[in-house]
């Protein structure tokens, strides 16, 4: 098939000839002014759905009729160059603590709150004062009081008061060798495993025979899964690379997805989408792949399908965080935590405006999940990894960008 041209400013626009050309109506939307990228990025999005009538499709950034012999390979993609960076989205109203989708141990938690505030009101009132004393941010985020830091755990995201620090009696907590947003299913469920270990060890020294052996495998595997649960909640200590232009893991796992997108709304061009399976055994806690600004989260209910699976990307519940660069070309990366069948549980702190450190944690998936990044598909993009790979989040590059693209 033929293909018609014609550029504006930083696209490359094609379509099918004859059946496109003279839609001078259409081709007016577009402006080559001064209005900047994200003018033209909306022009191109109203150019897009204004074709759709026509059975045109974007390629790799460009306005394309569908044909087998029209390859992205034949030309470099395009690249959205900003001059200013995105302006934050609102804050999803799905988003009212840092785990949407609820579950049993959060309820737990909350309501073991409740009592301690009480204990505190009552027993400790000259650290209830020395606590407000410090706090410091303009309006309460939570739906009840605030004591003390504790109080703010699942509530972070939504911004408020907060403590500094060196006013934060248990910022210890986040030095643990374990995830302290896990650190109560940590505690239920190695208590419950170990105090059956230690209950069927009891019962295996008073009993004979086949009872005795059924205690002793049963104590055996209590004390295993003890040691499984422990494992899965690690918080190990990472270092990332400090080279510019290096996109790390978000999460630890195998490489099973690379996709080529050939357009991204949040990114607003072409894209690449790594996919990363983590497994029981993986650890769970999520980082940020560049250092950059949180621009906005969105959350999506869904199913629970097997994380394996490439569905599970489309129907699975997730949340999205978009991050962008902090410095020109501002590039946008997307990451999106997806629940698999065993973990169903999201856990995201960040909020926008957040400035997060390459490598620094702002989330995780409770069980075994899928975490993807879609970062734009660029001249200078080199992918370093390959299906199968095994990455570490914050430690494993996923890719770099050779050059920075300029005005």
């Amino acid at each position: 098939m033929q293909l018609a041209y014609f550029e504006v400013r930083h696209f490359k626009v094609d379509f099918p000839s004859p059946a496109m050309r003279g839609r001078s109506d259409i081709i007016s939307h577009f402006q080559t002014g001064d209005s900047g990228a994200d003018s033209i990025s909306n022009q191109l999005l109203a150019f897009r759905s204004q074709c759709r009538p026509f059975g045109a499709f974007f390629l790799n950034g460009h306005m394309s009729a569908s044909s087998s012999n029209h390859s992205s390979s034949s030309r470099p993609a395009p690249a959205v160059t900003r001059t200013s960076p995105r302006k934050l989205w609102p804050m999803d109203s799905q988003l009212k603590d840092i785990q949407p989708g609820s579950g049993v141990v959060i309820h737990l938690e909350k309501a073991w709150g409740s009592v301690r505030r009480c204990g505190l009101r009552t027993f400790r009132r000259g650290y209830v004062a020395r606590m407000a004393a410090c706090r410091k941010g303009d309006f309460n985020p939570c739906p009840h009081e605030v004591l003390d830091p504790r109080d703010l755990k699942f509530y972070r995201n939504q911004g408020g008061w907060y403590w500094d620090l060196h006013d934060d009696p248990f910022a210890w907590r986040d030095r643990l060798p374990f995830a302290r947003v896990g650190l109560a299913e940590l505690f239920l469920m190695c208590g419950s495993t170990k105090a059956a270990t230690l209950g069927f060890a009891w019962w295996a020294n008073h009993s004979t025979g086949a009872l005795k052996v059924i205690a002793i495998l049963v104590a055996v595997a209590s004390a295993v899964s003890c040691g499984l649960i422990a494992w899965f909640f690690r918080n190990p200590r990472r270092i990332s690379p400090p080279d510019p232009g290096l996109v790390v893991s978000p999460a630890d796992g195998k490489i099973v997805d690379i996709e080529d997108i050939p357009f991204d709304d949040d990114i607003g061009g072409p894209a690449k989408k790594i996919g990363i399976f983590l497994s029981i055994f993986n650890v769970h806690i999520n980082r940020a792949p560049i250092a950059g600004r949180v621009i906005g989260l969105r959350y999506r209910p869904g199913k629970c399908l097997n994380a394996l699976r490439p569905e599970s990307a489309r129907e699975n519940e997730q949340l999205a965080m978009l991050l962008e660069e902090n410095q020109a070309p501002f590039r946008g990366m997307l990451v999106r935590q997806i629940t698999g069948a065993l973990a169903r549980r999201i856990v995201c702190w960040s909020k926008p405006g957040d400035e997060l450190a390459r490598g620094e944690q702002f989330g995780m998936i409770k069980l075994g999940s899928r975490t993807e990044l879609v970062l734009p598909a660029e001249d200078g993009l080199e992918i370093r990894v390959r299906l199968g790979d095994k990455v570490t989040a914050g430690n494993s590059v996923l890719a770099t960008y050779a050059t920075r693209i300029h005005e």
